[in-house]
């Protein structure tokens, strides 16, 4: 055993591969600050083995990480501004060092990837998914925006014309679609997606792929020149303006983020994004979006909870208007 936390664990398998296995106490893994704290630690503890050669990073769950931790977010955005901007920025940085470990890392993904999750696998130099796996970052659902590097890789994975569509439209990718848009590098069937990723760990390692150049491409400017970064950024927010209007800003937001950094390297481009995060954190728009996701998730809860408690089958209902709502509450309920 490398490293045991709350949230994760590393071991050391044959031939000098690492494993980094996500396993929270609860049914899903989420990047709540427990889990980002594991995070840093389980990379400095690999950084120190001199053992470890690789490391592959896959989920222990149905799931691979379906994201940051929103129950947080309420506290964190009532921080004063300086304070959440510190905070993004500190855990922004847990990434990029575990980026910067000095030995190719694979994401093997399965189930949903998605904000946190979805970062957490462009942090690595490569990706496997197996047919389950969805990729996404629907922060922009939430007010908000990516904040743990997702503006800066997956641009420079996929180009600025595909990350925005991914960003300002906060819908997931199937793998096959992530596979074809550049964001996966094989799918396979779920039993052998950990043989998958150790074998194109190992390949990484012997020098048969370069992971170092991969890994450049990530921390290095857009490659656009002038008029390609005009026309790409130009169509993106008439794009959003259309789509989103001007009450929503954390898609404009995005945008205006992509095009800034374009000439940027990792460091310079991460700034911008942790500045554009802490500013949507503390908008009514996020405020109000996070709160409607939180009463969504808990009415969700209680009504599951009620259906496993309930004792008598409802063999006849009676609805009292048919309106709108009369005739929606009657559909569900035969549809029930």
């Amino acid at each position: 055993m490398i490293y045991e936390g709350n949230s994760l664990s590393v071991n050391l398998l044959q031939d000098g591969i690492a494993e980094l296995v996500f396993d929270a106490s609860g049914s899903v893994n989420k990047f709540d600050q427990q889990t980002v704290a594991d995070l840093d630690a389980a990379t400095q503890a690999l950084k120190d083995n001199t053992d470890v050669k690789g490391v592959v990073v896959r989920s222990e769950k149905s799931a691979f990480i379906v994201g940051a931790d929103i129950t947080e977010f309420t506290g964190l955005f009532d921080m004063p501004d300086e304070e959440v901007l510190t905070w993004v920025a500190k855990t922004s940085q847990v990434f990029d060092r575990f980026e910067d470990l000095p030995f190719p890392t694979i994401a093997a993904v399965n189930g949903f990837a998605l904000g946190g999750g979805c970062e957490m696998t462009l942090a690595c130099d490569f990706r496997v998914a197996d047919t389950t796996a969805s990729l996404g970052l629907p922060e922009v659902k939430l007010g908000i925006m990516p904040g743990f590097g997702g503006t800066v890789r997956l641009p420079r994975l996929i180009g600025s014309d595909n990350a925005l569509e991914w960003m300002t439209t906060g819908r997931d990718r199937k793998a096959a679609k992530a596979l074809a848009e550049g964001a996966l590098d094989a799918v396979v069937a779920p039993e052998k997606l950990v043989d998958a990723a150790i074998s194109m760990l190992k390949d990484a390692i012997a020098g048969e792929f370069d992971w170092h150049a991969r890994r450049t491409e990530k921390t290095s400017p857009l490659k656009l020149n002038k008029n390609e970064a005009m026309m790409s950024f130009s169509t993106a927010k008439a794009m959003v303006a259309a789509q989103a209007g001007k009450h929503y800003p954390a898609p404009h937001m995005m945008v205006d983020t992509v095009a800034k950094a374009a000439g940027l390297d990792r460091e310079g481009a991460l700034k911008l994004e942790n500045q554009g995060f802490a500013t949507l954190a503390k908008t009514d728009e996020a405020r109000a979006q996070v709160g409607i996701f939180l009463a969504d998730q808990l009415v969700k809860s209680k009504g599951k909870k009620q259906a496993k408690a309930a004792t008598k089958a409802v063999k006849q209902t009676a609805v009292l208007g048919a309106g709108i709502m009369g005739g929606g509450i009657a559909y569900q309920s035969a549809v029930k």
